[in-house]
């Protein structure tokens, strides 16, 4: 779903947010800044999350976010941790039994870990790990909030976001015989959609692809009827925000459309060429962590330096969905016309020039090398990452292959072409060959 469809139906105002910022502003001001206790005697906190959670917090806000919002602290509920009696805790946890079990142990007995607890469920809890939270007196006193943050998906951009289920394919298409799995799948899938829209405060139309059997002696199976039931969780999830939700909407307010890969013919057979494809394709990304070496500082070896490629990096925002080809354009024609109006730069180029630098020309020069040299960083980066890409594309003759793939598509090439290419090019790798991926099966 694009976020540009909320507009003044969203509580968040009328004024347009992107996606990652609404999802940003509910961690960080929403249950970050929230958890406050009246008395406390400090300001600083420890915030506790599972391995889920953590992914959901990171996705969103960088540690520096976290800390301007008084934590001191991050922890894993799953490992042990030191007690710090004097400061309180913000939990931010799935509603799973372990979570809670971890829970009542840091704040119970006559020593918790910490002076009080704020605690905020990734999804809802039922009413039976309520009533386990409730059944602990000495821990109802330390508690400070209690409440379901409803956000379980990791925003990927200002328009986009994932659920997170690395092994859905397997779960859903794999079994047809054992579908216990499946249905399993289905209910987080569909858990976790529905909290996009309560945090949006959005309550769609659901719209889904229903199955259509061509003859009515066939019997639909369960995948054939993924969509329609996925749509119809996701809606008991909505209807359960509806009911329970303070400030939900009351009527529909935009359309969710649930369809699945199927209806995309072309997909299986042609390779995305813009420039966040191909990065993601050939340089051996970890998530969006890139890897590159910049020189030392100290004139020693090149240093290893980790980057991600996400929503803090405006130059990966602009360009991502561009053709490679163009983004390669484009980050040249940027480098040129920064270092042609930068002021340190012309003053760097006019001293190696051998011309005299009066001290105005220095002073100009140090109050813009800092902004200079981020800048130069990042456009440095991605001309850097833009050529080895263009490098790889050529080594591996992916333009052929590229070419091969949209003739086939748009009809102009039949199996003749598939096998001249495959015997042709022997060092095509199956990882870059979608054709030798479907003629071998």
């Amino acid at each position: 779903m694009s976020s540009s469809d909320s507009d003044s139906s969203s509580s968040y105002g009328g004024d347009y947010k992107n996606f990652w910022q609404i999802t940003r502003e509910r961690l960080l001001h929403e249950m970050l800044r929230s958890a406050k206790a009246g008395n406390s005697k400090s300001n600083w906190k420890v915030l506790i999350m599972d391995k889920f959670t953590v992914k959901i917090m990171s996705s969103s806000c960088k540690r520096s976010d976290i800390a301007q919002e008084g934590v001191s602290l991050e922890e894993d509920i799953n490992r042990r941790r030191q007690p710090l009696p004097s400061m309180n805790a913000i939990y931010f946890i799935q509603p799973t039994k372990e979570n809670v079990i971890m829970f009542l142990s840091d704040m119970s007995g006559k020593s918790p870990l910490y002076r009080k607890a704020f605690v905020f469920f990734s999804s809802p809890i039922s009413r039976e790990l309520v009533s386990h939270i409730k059944k602990d007196s000495s821990v109802l006193t330390r508690i400070g909030a209690l409440s379901e943050m409803n956000l379980e998906y990791f925003a990927i951009d200002s328009q986009g976001f994932i659920t997170g289920n690395e092994r859905a394919l397997e779960e859903l298409f794999v079994d047809e015989e054992d579908t216990c799995k499946g249905h399993a799948c289905l209910n987080v899938m569909a858990s976790r959609i529905a909290t996009v829209f309560a945090s949006l405060r959005e309550f769609p139309f659901v719209r889904y692809r229903a199955a259509k059997s061509l003859d009515v002696t066939t019997m639909t199976t369960f995948r054939d009827l993924i969509p329609t039931k996925l749509a119809a969780r996701v809606w008991d999830c909505l209807i359960q925000y509806k009911q329970k939700t303070e400030h939900f909407p009351q009527t529909e307010t935009c359309e969710l459309l649930i369809l699945d890969r199927s209806i995309d013919q072309i997909a299986p057979i042609i390779h995305e060429w813009t420039y966040d494809a191909m990065c993601h394709d050939h340089l051996n990304m970890e998530g969006n962590k890139y890897v590159h070496e910049v020189l030392s500082k100290a004139g020693g070896p090149p240093e290893k330096k980790d980057v991600l490629l996400e929503g803090h990096d405006p130059v990966w925002l602009e360009l991502r969905h561009a053709h490679i080809a163009d983004a390669s354009e484009r980050l040249h024609k940027k480098m040129t016309n920064f270092v042609s109006k930068n002021k340190a730069a012309k003053i760097q180029h006019g001293s190696r020039d051998g011309g005299e630098l009066s001290t105005r020309d220095l002073q100009q020069m140090v109050q813009a090398l800092p902004q200079y040299s981020e800048q130069i960083d990042k456009l440095s980066l991605h001309v850097e990452i833009a050529d080895k890409i263009n490098r790889i594309i050529r080594e591996l003759g992916l333009r052929e292959l590229g070419q091969l793939e949209q003739d086939l598509v748009f009809g102009d090439a039949g199996m003749t072409d598939v096998i001249k290419f495959l015997t042709t090019k022997e060092d095509a790798t199956r990882e870059n060959n979608e054709v030798g991926k479907i003629t071998t099966g």
